[in-house]
């Protein structure tokens, strides 16, 4: 197995990636042994796996994706949620906790427009809209925290390897992180300053993705901010 270019190195559409016994990823395609990117973006390697996570894109929902949306409407049998992709998601009753008959005839009783959810993808095949479901641990109607916007296509690096990223960012401010691959985090922290600091790191994650060395430089980042924050 040969990997003509290096991990985290920034490939564009057509740039030959690797040759040999390598298993596809997300992105790339292959011809023959060679594996070729198919967007302009950052070749990672797991294991015997090569894939790329784009620089620039909107989200697709997958099965099994954990997004978080906002519920946007209420019909008769469920909620529509935006999820931030071109369909718009729907929240059947049939999919949440809790009873069923006359007493679930009002519906925004359990969810009202505006409110923050965290699902999971139930289905989607690009024939119908995305079906979720909140029938899960930690899953639900998101009361607290600050909600943070970036592009999908820099959630692969957020999360980072094995969930390196992620981790270290929990670790060193102090906040609890959920993460929707629909490019969409929650943060809850003890106090305003580790939420700002938090939120300040995951903007610095979408704006420099395609940096070498970024998991040091936001660690310095947090630190020296935490230090700020002490002394004022």
């Amino acid at each position: 197995m040969v990997l003509v270019a290096e991990a985290n190195q920034v490939v564009a559409p057509g740039e030959l990636l690797a040759d040999g016994d390598h298993v596809l990823g997300d992105n790339a395609y292959k011809i023959g042994t060679q594996i070729f990117s198919a967007c302009i973006g950052l070749l990672e390697v797991d294991g015997s796996r090569v894939f790329v996570v784009p620089l620039k894109g909107g989200y697709v929902p997958r099965v099994g994706d954990l997004v978080a949306g906002r519920v946007v409407d209420i019909g008769l049998s469920g909620w529509s949620v935006d999820i931030r992709a071109p369909y718009p998601a729907m929240l059947p009753a049939s999919a949440t906790p809790g009873p069923r008959g006359p007493r679930r005839r009002d519906l925004s009783e359990a969810f009202d427009v505006g409110d923050m959810v965290v699902a999971e993808v139930l289905a989607f095949d690009r024939t119908r809209d995305p079906l979720l479901t909140i029938k899960g641990p930690s899953l639900g109607k998101v009361g607290t925290g600050r909600v943070v916007e970036i592009s999908a296509a820099k959630i692969p690096r957020l999360i980072g390897r094995k969930g390196s990223m992620i981790s270290m960012l929990k670790q060193e401010t102090g906040c609890q992180i959920t993460v929707g691959q629909n490019g969409v985090a929650l943060v809850w922290g003890k106090s305003p300053e580790e939420e700002s600091l938090a939120v300040e790191a995951i903007y610095m994650v979408e704006r420099e993705a395609h940096t070498r060395g970024l998991t040091d430089r936001i660690r310095e980042m947090i630190a020296k901010n935490k230090g700020t924050a002490q002394v004022a």
